[in-house]
């Protein structure tokens, strides 16, 4: 994939979603960044995705991505660069201030109103958390945090699938053990959990949960999220990683979404940088080998993402252990 014109006929492999028979491609494009970079740049920068092959937009209703990025597929649209909304796959989250029974089908109504959709592909809860209602502030006070109600926020979430608000529904940042509940009563199971993986946080146990009872799983983080306030050079300073990027010719960052790939995991990539969004899409006409693979495997493993912001003391997370159920 040389010049621009390659990307015309390039396609990022897909999954389909058994709820919905919707096509998810496995590599998808993040527009929540820290700091904020202003809707126009977001919408500059997904445009430019488009034209390079990128078809699956996540966003939330936090990262106040969702205007931009309904601005940039009409656009693409005008522009003859996609045929239809039905092209492009579209993920959002529902934040824990609107994590309640009442409150989650309204939310995706206005994330709906702000994409200017009548649906979204994919709605996942944002974090296992609730916390009172009222507007957006991150982080949320701690003395606002409040325990999940995880069967009546998991009905609200099948609600908007019947509703045909969302094509598919699923969680984000959830354990096995979070799983394991929302599986005792979903008459609707999770398509989906968004959870960090990388090399450096591989989630084995995680995985095989997943696969076993057909949740497909998404890496956020796959190359570390050097540059964000929780972030960490841990992944990219690798000596393993950058060893084998050097035999191969790649960028660290390739050999770990490449990696991700290989395991079977989609991905979600987060970068504006023009020649890096090109460069992530460029993993898929080359494999690590078995020794390879087997080098990552050995890497020892340190949770980045440990979601300190969602503990408090005021409860229902104490500790990080509590949050990610001692799944450390």
């Amino acid at each position: 994939m040389g010049s621009s014109s390659d990307y015309a006929s390039f396609k990022v492999p897909e999954y389909v979603l058994p709820s919905s028979g919707r096509r998810m491609p496995l590599l998808g494009f993040g527009t929540g960044t820290s700091p904020p970079v202003g809707p126009e740049a977001t919408k500059q920068a997904i445009l430019h995705a488009i034209k390079l092959g990128y078809r699956h937009f996540d966003t939330a209703s936090m990262y106040q991505t969702e205007q931009p990025l309904g601005d940039a597929i009409r656009e693409a649209l005008s522009l003859g660069l996609i045929e239809s909304r039905d092209d492009v796959f579209i993920t959002t989250k529902v934040w824990p201030t609107e994590a309640h029974a009442d409150l989650v089908v309204p939310a995706l109504r206005k994330s709906l109103e702000n994409l200017k959709f009548e649906y979204v592909d994919l709605y996942l809860i944002h974090w296992p958390v609730s916390a009172k209602p009222g507007d957006f502030v991150y982080p949320i006070r701690k003395e606002d945090f409040l325990p999940m109600d995880f069967k009546a926020v998991w009905g609200a979430m099948e609600e908007c699938q019947r509703l045909g608000l969302t094509k598919s529904i699923g969680v984000s940042n959830f354990t096995i053990k979070k799983l394991t509940d929302i599986l005792a009563f979903a008459k609707i199971p999770p398509a989906v959990n968004q959870v960090e993986i990388n090399p450096v946080w591989q989630q084995k146990k995680l995985r095989e949960f997943c696969r076993a009872h057909n949740i497909f799983l998404t890496a956020y983080a796959p190359l570390g999220a050097k540059g964000t306030l929780w972030g960490s050079n841990l992944v990219l300073e690798s000596e393993v990683l950058k060893e084998i990027a050097r035999a191969k010719g790649k960028t660290v960052g390739q050999i770990c979404l490449r990696w991700a790939y290989e395991q079977g995991v989609s991905v979600v990539v987060k970068s504006f940088n023009h020649e890096r969004m090109k460069e992530n899409l460029e993993i898929f006409d080359w494999s690590l080998s078995e020794e390879e693979l087997k080098k990552i495997e050995e890497i020892p493993q340190h949770r980045i993402c440990r979601g300190e912001d969602y503990i408090s003391s005021y409860g229902p997370y104490r500790t990080v252990e509590e949050l990610w159920d001692g799944e450390l």
